[in-house]
């Protein structure tokens, strides 16, 4: 199935074929989403007319998806708060196919998020799966081997029919896709909001794992070195995606609509093989995946991170429909492809072993002398530009920025008026539809279509603060992995809501006992032509960006998500934030379920303060936005990481949970049904028992103590100064949750409450 035939180069045509584009044709920039001063700079670049080819490829290329136009001043504040220290254990950052970090014993990993939001919209079970087999491409891009996915997804109201049919599609496209690939789907998050009704989102993480001396990057140096495409043959699935579905709003008529790319994660499988045993055997400079924008994105990224331009014979590309022109080969957005650089002297080789796992290669170009990309088809020249100009130069907008007119008022819409359970009968029944609304009704529905435990080394993942896996199997090092955003409190101030999720997931990674090591992001907005939007950004760009720098961690690459909008509204603005952690041992890793030891103590850690405003507790019982979101203290947070990293380091502690959506109760729920047995809380005296069970205060946990460590435990809290109260018991000979002095309830009922909401309204 592989060709090498045509390696030998043909002369090349010494004249660009512009019979297309003649003098008295206006081209059609505008349909490709250029603006008249983006046109003529193309043409200062020429110094001629575009082809059609220059055109469709530029426009991809220099799309928002793509370039990044309206991000990147913003985005540079990443490296500005990035420092030494916080870099020392990165390999590869912001700007590679996925961010890289070395995670001690000679392993390295490597993560990144990514979204297929308006796809996943269109057509859910294929825009869901192709985001899947998209990120898993980047992973092997870099020469690891994929070892888990993760999901997050956020969907319009629960009850609303067209939800239905989004989240029942996109969650078979995950499960059918990742379960066929044999990669574990480790953990991730469900979110139900009217903001999301007719823009859905649709992240998708990846995490790989290699030895550190096996890093590759993408680059196309060496004269003469061949260029071999490989996978799926092209089609014309996906055309203008970036453009149309990523880089501008659209209104879903017909006509205007992409072909939503089609998945097959069986070749995808194949040739992640096929990758990683032409890395193993050095077979390759490097290998780029084929995503967003296709042979375009493909051939000029590379050209322009290496040390020398680039010859494609564009008729040489296998295509899987007829009578496609040029600048539809060059722009598709078939899944399943790879573009390699490969030594004369390797090819031979290198075209083995796609033929010996069934996976078509063919020789389409070399590199070549220069700095240009230069593309010919059927014998003349379609493209003849610099390459960098196509994949770095394209063009930096700083877009007008204003703090939104909504926002003040917002702000003073606060819960203090809404009513409040008085206790409890009341608080049990506040339990009760808050553990059976949508918004925080168990996931179990969805996660049990994903095969979690593929290739034997998950060690945590249904119901788990973070994802957790083994990576290696001599020493037990492995990874944890957690990712988190809250739209609602990025409503009310998106740098504190930046900051919120990327606390949240720092926690969910501790609370496992993993130490906190990388971030990678997944901002998705509004339109930026929007300047309420763009001031969103920039704050929760800030936002992340120191809160990552007062945690000590780096921000190794993430991707931007603009245009996610419905005519002129606009999503919660939705920052996720995934943050790597690193295990020296999993077999330590800290559980949720309680009862794992006899008789253990439940100690709340952190403070709680009456914080309600964009809760759990004001959506599902009021309906209502509004007030400041709650206090963000990353000094806290960093303390409180590094309790329970030694408490599960030194066998204090045997079960951890996070709180923050639904607060303490919703953590104690949680926990207790996870370890299948009773608990008795004893509320601090004093204390407001609605804002003890329902608060969603941050930097806080819950843990349990054997008795036997209970004196050491709180006595080193003491001495850090982290605030420990002892707030009950696991009570394994009991099947009841007692809130003393309140109320009791079954763990049968809480269960059912809690495990039947989903498939009522979806299976």
């Amino acid at each position: 199935m592989s060709s090498a035939d045509s390696s030998a180069s043909p002369a090349v045509p010494d004249t660009v074929d512009n019979a297309a584009a003649t003098p008295d044709q206006e081209q059609p920039y505008l349909q490709l989403g250029l603006k008249d001063d983006e046109y003529a700079r193309i043409r200062e670049i020429l110094g001629r007319r575009p082809t059609e080819s220059e055109l469709a490829v530029y426009s991809v290329m220099w799309s928002e998806h793509c370039s990044y136009k309206s991000s990147k001043v913003h985005l540079r504040y990443f490296g500005e708060t990035t420092t030494k220290e916080m870099g020392e254990k990165m390999l590869a950052g912001i700007g590679e196919n996925a961010g890289v970090v070395d995670i001690g014993d000679g392993w390295a990993v490597t993560f990144k998020a990514e979204s297929h939001n308006s796809p996943s919209y269109i057509d859910p079970y294929q825009g869901a799966a192709t985001g899947v087999g998209g990120i898993v491409r980047d992973i092997i891009a870099m020469g690891a081997r994929p070892i888990a996915v993760m999901d997050q997804l956020r969907m319009g109201p629960a009850e609303a029919e067209d939800t239905r049919r989004v989240l029942r599609g996109a969650v078979a496209g995950i499960a059918d896709y990742g379960n066929t690939l044999g990669v574990p789907n480790i953990g991730g998050e469900t979110v139900f909001d009217a903001s999301y009704a007719g823009n859905p989102l649709v992240n998708a993480l990846c995490v790989g794992a290699m030895r550190a001396e096996d890093l590759h990057l993408a680059f196309a140096s060496g004269v003469g070195n061949r260029i071999v495409l490989f996978g799926k043959r092209t089609g014309r699935d996906g055309i203008g995606g970036v453009s149309v579905l990523a880089s501008e709003s659209f209104d879903e008529d017909p006509d205007e609509v992409p072909e939503i790319q089609k998945g097959d994660p069986a070749l995808e499988k194949l040739v992640i093989e096929a990758s990683l045993e032409a890395f193993a055997a050095d077979l390759v400079v490097g290998i780029q995946d084929l995503g967003g924008a296709g042979l375009a994105c493909a051939t000029s990224e590379l050209a322009a991170a290496g040390s020398g331009g680039m010859h494609i014979v564009l008729d040489r590309v296998p295509v899987s429909a007829e009578n496609m022109t040029d600048a539809e080969v060059l722009c598709a957005e078939t899944q399943e492809r790879m573009c390699a650089v490969v030594a004369p002297e390797n090819l031979d080789a290198f075209l083995a072993i796609c033929d010996k796992w069934g996976v078509e290669a063919t020789d389409i170009g070399e590199v070549t002398d220069g700095k240009t990309l230069v593309v010919e088809w059927h014998g003349q020249i379609v493209l003849d530009a610099p390459a960098r100009t196509i994949a770095d130069d394209g063009p930096v907008y700083e877009r007008p920025m204003t703090r939104p007119a909504y926002l003040d008022a917002l702000n003073a819409d606060t819960t203090a008026a809404l009513a409040r359970p008085a206790g409890g009968e009341k608080l049990r029944e506040t339990l009760l539809t808050m553990i059976s609304a949508p918004q925080l009704a168990s996931r179990k529905w969805i996660v049990d279509q994903f095969d979690r435990y593929a290739r034997g080394n998950t060690v945590q993942a249904e119901g788990a603060d973070a994802g957790v896996v083994r990576v290696d199997e001599e020493t037990g090092r492995g990874i944890a992995v957690s990712a988190d955003a809250s739209g609602r409190y990025t409503q009310l101030d998106p740098y504190r809501g930046a900051q919120l999720a990327l606390a949240e997931a720092y926690r969910n990674v501790s609370a496992t006992g993993a130490e906190p090591a990388a971030v990678t992001n997944c901002l998705n907005f509004g339109s930026p032509e929007d300047p309420e939007v763009m001031w969103q950004f920039a704050q929760a760009v800030r936002g992340l960006a120191d809160g990552c720098a007062e945690l000590g961690i780096p921000v190794t690459g993430g991707n931007v998500s603009f245009y996610n909008q419905t005519g002129d509204t606009a999503i919660l603005p939705t920052p996720l934030v995934g943050v790597l952690g690193v295990l020296d041992d999993v077999a330590r890793s800290t559980p949720v379920g309680l009862g794992t030891e006899p008789g253990e103590s439940l100690i709340l850690l952190g403070e709680t303060r009456d914080e309600f405003d964009g809760s759990m507790w004001a959506q599902i019982a009021h309906d209502h936005l509004g007030g400041t979101a709650p206090q963000v203290d990353l000094a806290c947070e960093k303390l409180l990481s590094q309790v329970l990293i030694a408490g599960s380091r030194d066998g204090m502690v045997s079960a951890a949970h996070d709180l923050s959506e639904g607060g303490l109760a919703q953590a104690v729920v949680e926990a207790a049904l996870a370890g299948q047995t009773g608990v008795r809380l004893v509320l601090p005296e004093g204390s407001d028992p609605f804002t003890m069970l329902f608060s969603e205060s941050t930097g806080r946990a819950l843990v349990a103590v054997p008795r036997t460590e209970e004196p050491r435990f709180t006595a080193m809290c003491e001495a850090r100064g982290l605030p420990a109260v002892r707030i009950g018991v696991v009570d394994q000979g009991s099947t009841e949750l007692e809130v003393q002095g309140q109320f009791t309830v079954s763990l049968d009922e809480l269960r059912d409450r809690h495990e039947k909401t989903l498939p009522a309204l979806f299976d």
